[in-house]
């Protein structure tokens, strides 16, 4: 069972101090704990889960978001839903109600699976643990797929950088969040970034804010400041202008889900990117787990579930008042409707390649098949 999450070397450091992003702690060893990512940048509050319920309600109002980190805080919310009751009807009542908390991400079903293939056949009485320890299994995978994942793309901007002259600024843009914020530790997008930063290399990034809920402003941006990489903030629709001014090298965005065919499902505005890269020439890599690939399906457009969020989320903006209290303002007319489809879907012919925990590939069912041939 992981405990402290300042025991053991891990990535992710908060003054000093490492942690990963779900952890239980050894003096509370039935309960789990995250970062409240609803109050980020302005408030690191650390909250304290104890029931299912308390999990799917984190999961839901995104105080926990990003794919990876969604199935592995769900698998110990199937944990803790087991030790008040450890029997087979609630075992798959809690899991199908953790599953739908949120329809698009494809690691919160595999996860679950994984827990169910896990627990269904160990007696009941012996489950909570087994539980435990399986979670603490799919947190650990995570966060050395996500070392992977950075290791295989530092290769890239290496790759990048060197035909620089020595020294020149290696311009990145990313979307949203795919930071160690948004799994257990590492990141997928944001991995590479941080290890090309911490060898030396002359990285800048360009952060999308990421409307509506400005997961790129409000946690990539304070990722990146936590680490000491250079970053600039910047409107979503100001990353065509700076690609065709030459500012942009390469694109890295992480996803929530990806088809067999190399379809990428990823936040609002992804798809708009991907467009604008491939008129400028720029290349565009998506970074993910091999957990978010969806073998099932192979037509992401027709397929993935988009996930409508609540209005609020256009008509509202949070951030913090002149008093230093954290609020929210309304931005459009009162009688006026608001859509938010909270996903769009990148089709993989404008994807330049796909970075893996196995490597990179194509984003093509070959090109997968290459990586994880037991998926032909």
């Amino acid at each position: 069972m992981q405990t402290s999450p300042s025991h053991g070397t891990y990535f992710m450091k908060i003054n000093g101090t490492s942690f990963r992003s779900v952890w239980v702690d050894e003096k509370d060893l039935w309960s789990i704990h995250i970062f409240d990512q609803t109050r980020l940048p302005f408030s690191l509050d650390i909250l304290r889960l104890t029931t299912v319920q308390d999990v799917a309600h984190a999961i839901t109002s995104m105080q926990v978001r990003g794919a990876p980190l969604i199935g592995a805080v769900a698998a110990y919310g199937l944990a803790l839903a087991l030790r008040t009751d450890s029997s087979d009807t609630s075992l798959e009542q809690n899991a199908a109600m953790l599953a739908a908390t949120r329809p698009t991400a494809i690691n919160l079903r595999w996860a679950l699976e994984r827990m169910l293939n896990a627990l269904r056949p160990i007696p009941p009485e012996n489950r909570v643990s087994a539980a435990y320890t399986e979670a603490q299994h799919i947190c650990d995978e995570d966060a050395a797929q996500n070392e992977a994942i950075g290791r295989h793309g530092l290769k890239l901007l290496q790759d990048i950088a060197g035909k620089k002259e020595k020294g020149q600024r290696l311009n990145i843009l990313t979307h949203c969040n795919a930071g160690w914020i948004a799994t257990v530790d590492w990141g997928t997008a944001l991995a590479p970034i941080y290890m090309a930063h911490d060898l030396g290399l002359n990285v800048h990034v360009w952060v999308d804010e990421t409307r509506p809920r400005n997961q790129g402003a409000a946690l990539t941006a304070w990722e990146l400041g936590s680490h000491g990489v250079p970053h600039t903030v910047i409107t979503d629709n100001a990353g065509g202008h700076i690609m065709q001014h030459g500012q942009v090298d390469i694109v890295i965005v992480g996803t929530d889900r990806v088809t067999r065919n190399g379809d990428v499902a990823n936040k609002i505005g992804t798809y708009l990117k991907a467009l604008a890269a491939q008129d400028n020439k720029i290349p565009f890599w998506v970074a993910l787990p091999s957990t978010t690939i969806d073998w099932r399906i192979a037509d992401g457009i027709r397929d993935i579930p988009i996930e409508e969020r609540a209005a609020s989320e256009v008509t509202h903006v949070q951030g913090r008042m002149s008093d230093g209290k954290i609020g929210s303002v309304q931005i459009t007319p009162d009688h006026s409707p608001a859509a938010n489809p909270a996903f769009d879907v990148t089709p993989s012919r404008l994807v330049t390649g796909l970075i893996t925990e196995k490597g990179c590939c194509p984003a093509t069912e070959n090109g997968l098949i290459t990586l994880f041939p037991d998926h032909k």
